[in-house]
């Protein structure tokens, strides 16, 4: 079972159609932010079956798969990477692969490919840990590389799924004048996501800040609100 096993499997289902989609789906042209990436057009559900199936795969194969040039094979590494951390019984094997991640998170290099792993991985690790040790979505969130920005802010999801609010408000804050409309969205997103556990945190953070936050990321975080909340912050 070896990294070429994987490829091998990918390139069976490849389709050079769908590969032309995700080009222009995963912004790869000239000054976008996934540029020069490249697809040969396999679907999240063919990409699930492999990583399943090569579920034990070593952690130095896995590291073969992300460092290639080729966006679906960095996206099952991945996957089976996150197999491998739900699976895993012991601190030890869990914070190997945290350690793993962290070191590869220069090919965690594209939206999806940090949607998949950032909470699964870095947010369920850190939700036992000492406080000191979320340090590290701090360091992220302040980072000039947008991958890493994004990570810290959907990394807290697993916070928000247990109904702690806190890393999700400061990071947020954080966030508030990124540039990016990839982090726009995101932030909203798991602001939105803070309003379905509980909408009295949401709220509070909007009254103060929905005046300077991006529209984006404004029209993100309100979507789960009543319509009169929506017309309120929107006119602010």
């Amino acid at each position: 079972m070896n990294a070429q096993n994987v490829i091998a499997d990918l390139q069976k289902v490849a389709n050079k159609k769908k590969a032309v989609g995700n080009l222009r789906f995963f912004k790869t042209g000239p000054g976008q932010y996934g540029e020069g990436d490249i697809f040969i057009g396999t679907t999240t559900p063919q990409q699930r079956d492999i990583a399943k199936k090569y579920i034990s795969l070593p952690l130095s194969e896995i590291s073969t798969l992300l460092q290639n040039k080729i966006h679906d094979y960095r996206s099952v590494a991945l996957q089976i990477l996150v197999l491998q951390f739900d699976k895993s019984q012991t601190q030890t094997e869990k914070s190997a692969i945290v350690e793993f991640y962290l070191k590869h998170r220069v090919f965690v290099n594209n939206w999806d490919l940090v949607d998949g792993t950032a909470r699964q991985i870095l947010g369920n690790w850190l939700l036992d840990k000492p406080t000191e040790q979320s340090q590290v979505l701090y360091d992220f969130a302040r980072s000039k590389i947008l991958w890493e920005r994004r990570i810290a802010i959907v990394a807290t999801q697993a916070f928000i799924w247990n109904h702690r609010f806190e890393h999700t408000l400061k990071i947020s804050t954080i966030l508030l004048l990124d540039d990016e409309d990839l982090m726009h969205k995101a932030t909203g997103w798991m602001l939105r996501e803070m309003g379905k556990k509980d909408e009295k945190p949401l709220r509070a953070f909007l009254d103060v800040y929905s005046k300077k936050m991006p529209r984006t990321m404004l029209r993100y975080s309100l979507e789960r609100l009543d319509v009169k909340s929506k017309k309120k912050y929107m006119e602010r």
